[in-house]
């Protein structure tokens, strides 16, 4: 028998600090499913550089899943072999009456050139012809996270009587901590939402730059803004600061500095992961005399009593037309690179050990 033709290979991470590509046998396509060739992928600057970097704590400690428990030590974490959650790709040899061959979609199954698909298994959104395909990398995952953010904001003030994203948002006065991806999105989502004003607020200069040029209002949470901003934001005697504040930075300092921006007993939504943990959050100051909340909102669980009315589809549908409404712009802005495929080993250990500085690479499949 012939060896079967190499057509794919896969981003993996074997060790800390090593990132290699491997190439893949052509995985035949069973009845019912659909290959999808590779068009775009989006690396994360967090979730994904924890793992090449070796912080990421499912590395270190096992999951309960049952328990919801972090337990004992994790046996062997390497090699890491699916890394990255923000594909677009085009639909080829499809065995299935859902998707035909030719159309692009969004997915999240991983930093491969291609990926044999089953409908029944993997999240399949068909992009809209009138979207740019790249800025398709934000809909299966990355847009849904930050939607879910303001869905949480959402059922703080309403339960789970949510009738659009902009509950939460709507009128109020918005503070978005951390001026990546996440926390961008996060503020255009309120900005597109109603709300009365939204500051993103970061320490880098490069990042409100791009912030700016989005149409943010910004400031540099580097010199302790909360005074300035709660002398501005003032609801009546001895109640300032922001009605909902959306934490996006992965530092303890950043929380810190969210609880510090909230009026009385106004809520952080949290869409955050700390890899070091939260040792500079002094809850006996400001969480404790105003009365706060912190709401974790992370895309594993959208809030109690809204995944029928909320599940991922219907968040996915929200990020598209965030996209039409801002994508000329994020397109821009936003996407900092696109590298081809091969260069994935170079960029990815290059951002980990901090020389090279992106806000969104994306890996270009074609």
């Amino acid at each position: 028998m012939p060896e079967p033709k190499i057509r794919e290979r896969n981003v993996i991470v074997p060790a800390p600090g090593e990132v290699v590509l491997v190439d893949l046998a052509d995985e035949p396509v069973a009845a019912g499913g659909f290959r999808a060739r590779t068009l775009f992928s989006g690396v994360s600057a967090g979730t994904e550089l924890s793992f090449v970097k070796g912080t990421n704590p499912a590395l270190h400690h096992g999951w309960d899943a049952g328990l919801g428990l972090f337990g004992g030590p994790v046996a062997d974490p390497y090699p890491v072999t699916r890394l990255g959650y923000m594909e677009v790709a085009r639909v080829e040899q499809s065995r299935t009456p859902v998707v035909a061959d030719g159309t692009v979609v969004a997915m999240a199954y991983g930093h491969r050139t291609a990926y044999v698909a089953d409908p029944l298994r993997d999240r399949v959104v068909p992009l809209p012809p009138d979207l740019d395909p790249v800025l398709g990398i934000y809909v299966a995952h990355m847009g849904p996270i930050c939607a879910n953010g303001l869905l949480h904001a959402a059922a703080d003030q309403y339960g789970t009587d949510v009738r659009s994203l902009g509950d939460g948002v709507r009128g109020r006065r918005v503070a978005v901590i951390g001026a990546g991806v996440v926390g961008l999105l996060t503020a255009l989502f309120a900005r597109a939402y109603g709300a009365a004003s939204v500051v993103v607020l970061d320490p880098t200069p490069q990042r409100l730059t791009v912030a700016a040029a989005l149409g943010l209002d910004t400031a540099d949470s580097s010199a302790d803004p909360a005074p300035a901003l709660k002398t501005a934001w003032r609801h009546a005697a001895g109640d300032r600061g922001a009605d909902v504040v959306f934490q996006c930075r992965g530092q303890a300092s950043a929380l810190h500095l969210a609880l510090r921006l909230l009026r009385p007993q106004g809520t952080v939504i949290d869409l955050a992961f700390y890899q070091a943990g939260a040792d500079e959050v002094r809850l006996g100051e400001e969480f404790h005399h105003n009365g706060l909340g912190i709401r974790c909102a992370q895309i594993g669980r959208v809030p109690r009593g809204l995944a029928v009315a909320w599940d991922r589809e219907r968040l996915s549908a929200e990020t598209i037309e965030l996209l039409r409404t801002d994508g000329d712009a994020l397109r821009k802005h936003l996407i900092s690179a696109v590298v081809p495929f091969d260069e994935a080993p170079a960029v990815l250990t290059d951002m980990a050990a901090r020389r090279r500085h992106e806000l969104q690479v994306v890996l270009s499949g074609s």
